[in-house]
């Protein structure tokens, strides 16, 4: 393998100077054209003659609800598939790839909405997994690729050591490995599918004046997201997509949001956020949490630095802070992964002693994690099995398998989330990201929780899957559940929490009622913690 990869080291080697000072082009034309892609799986037309244009040196949005056909497209574009019918034409020169290798050889990366990294192994490594840098003996040259990566991740606003292990990374940072990575292999067509799903404001802020950077050097940038105001920021182009189909492209100059919206969803859209309330004040209460305390992985100091609050049925309780604010923390701590946590945790009055995930999961509190492909689903396995594996022992009688009682629940459960799935047995693999997301919610739902605790469940989801989630958050409101949400999005936080606990540095820096709560006040207090902590000399006294 060494020996193959040798024979791209020239190219390799110069890998910095190419991607970080390519020369300016000023050529607005189209570098790169689909016309006519089709993409058959099955009986399913995922696409139906789309054409697509690439214009050099521009952002080219591409937009459209969960399975539009986005992600299938940009999978063609990048060699990861082939299309069914149809023919791509790169500088006017037809081609085709039949790996993401040979696209790459003619200057096409792709960052993918999930993330794509090894976590056993560094920064560096990662950048250059497959495209090794060798040395002339045909060993690999660590030297170098540590060299070239904290080059990269300098540009990036990023100084992080690249012998890091990714392991060690929080979500936000693997993304930025995933960009470094694909700055690092000189792309001049580079594919970005939802990159600041996991970022925050500040990291987007960086990662736009890459953006911006490498527009000026004349690379083209498809640009996948859901956050319709940041494609209003960055896009040149706006291209939309519905239900496989081409319906809408013009300049981003002429377009508005509620034109992006009406072209994504086919007709005007009512509000996306649910803003009824739930009145819980006299409802009984459900959880109450007291002095939760937990040690920073690293030793030094706190994650979580004795948080104390109460959720009362029926109520929908929204958690706000940056990243790092210990909000993740927070719901681990309540579902067991995080037993090395101090502090108490009643349900219904009881104080909770095991810390075991599988009897939180029966004392009734369950957990719908951020990151849906690793922690929420089992990739290989169907979305009926993905649905029913929180709640094993309710489909079972001694070691036999009650295959008729799990079927009839998963079908339940599909019809009422609204999945769209042609067969429980279909691959998880198949679906949206929003059907993805909807089997984890059901999959939650089918251990019968009393406290449903959802991490940024809109991560990644388009506009109308958002509101199904907001609906279905408010139902299970409604029917007595405790709802416990995180969110870094002001605006869903604001309209969906009937209460609202803002996070900084592993502490409580305020809590707002509906009535209370506006954006000035909870961004006021996600920057409490932060100004404490510089003046300490340790962090929350560790």
């Amino acid at each position: 393998m060494l020996r193959m990869l040798a024979a791209d080291q020239t190219a390799e080697k110069t890998v910095v100077a190419a991607a970080m000072a390519a020369p300016p082009k000023q050529i607005d034309d189209v570098v790169l054209r689909a016309e006519g892609i089709t993409k058959v799986y099955g009986g399913t037309v995922a696409l139906d003659s789309v054409d697509f244009n690439v214009y050099r040196g521009k952002v080219n949005v591409l937009i459209g609800e969960n399975g539009a056909g986005k992600s299938t497209l940009m999978k063609i574009l990048a060699g990861v598939e082939q299309a069914t019918r149809g023919r791509l034409l790169l500088e006017g020169r037809e081609i085709s790839f039949k790996s993401t290798r040979e696209a790459a050889k003619h200057g096409i990366g792709m960052i993918f909405q999930e993330l794509n990294l090894f976590p056993n192994l560094n920064i560096a490594e990662n950048i250059f997994t497959a495209r090794e840098l060798t040395t002339p003996a045909g060993l690999i040259d660590q030297p170098a690729q540590e060299r070239v990566a904290r080059e990269v991740l300098a540009r990036l606003a990023h100084p992080i050591d690249p012998r890091t292990l990714v392991s060690d990374l929080p979500i936000g940072l693997q993304q930025i490995v995933e960009i470094a990575k694909a700055l690092a292999h000189n792309a001049q067509i580079l594919i970005m599918d939802e990159p600041t799903s996991a970022l925050s404001k500040a990291e987007v802020a960086v990662l736009f004046e890459v953006i911006r950077d490498l527009k000026a050097q004349g690379v083209s940038i498809i640009y996948i997201s859901h956050k319709l105001e940041e494609l209003m920021q960055i896009g040149d182009s706006i291209t939309v997509l519905r239900d496989g189909k081409l319906v809408a492209q013009a300049p981003a100059s002429e377009v508005t949001v509620p034109w992006i919206i009406n072209k994504m969803v086919g007709g005007e859209t009512k509000a996306l956020f649910r803003t009824q309330p739930h009145d819980a004040s006299e409802a009984r209460e459900l959880l109450r949490v007291e002095g939760l305390s937990l040690p920073k992985a690293s030793g030094k100091g706190l994650a979580l630095d004795g948080v104390s609050f109460a959720l009362r049925a029926g109520e929908i309780l929204g958690i706000y802070g940056l990243m790092g604010a210990g909000r993740t923390e927070l719901l681990q701590c309540l579902i067991g992964i995080r037993p090395e946590a101090r502090g108490s945790i009643r349900l219904g009055g009881q104080e909770l002693m095991d810390r075991r995930i599988a009897q939180r999961i029966r004392q009734g509190i369950v957990l719908v994690p951020e990151d849906r492909q690793r922690e929420g689903l089992v990739q290989t396995l169907s979305v009926g099995s993905n649905m029913t594996l929180a709640s094993l022992p309710s489909f079972t009688r001694g070691a036999v398998l009650l295959e008729r009682r799990e079927r009839a629940s998963v079908q339940h459960m599909i019809a009422d989330l609204a999945i769209k799935v042609f067969s429980p047995s279909q691959p998880i693999t198949a679906l949206s990201g929003g059907n993805q997301q909807k089997v984890v919610i059901g999959k939650a739902l089918l251990t019968a929780p009393k406290v449903l605790l959802l991490d940024e469940p809109t991560r990644g989801i388009d506009v109308g899957a958002k509101a199904e989630v907001f609906q279905l958050m408010s139902n299970f409101a409604t029917q007595g559940l405790g709802v416990l949400f995180v969110s870094s999005d002001l605006k869903e936080v604001l309209a969906m929490g009937d209460r609202i606990l803002v996070m900084s540095s592993g502490i409580i820096t305020g809590e707002f009622t509906r009535a209370e709560a506006s954006e000035e006040a909870l961004v006021a207090a996600s920057a409490v913690g932060h100004e404490l902590v510089e003046g300490r000399a340790e962090p929350h006294g560790d």
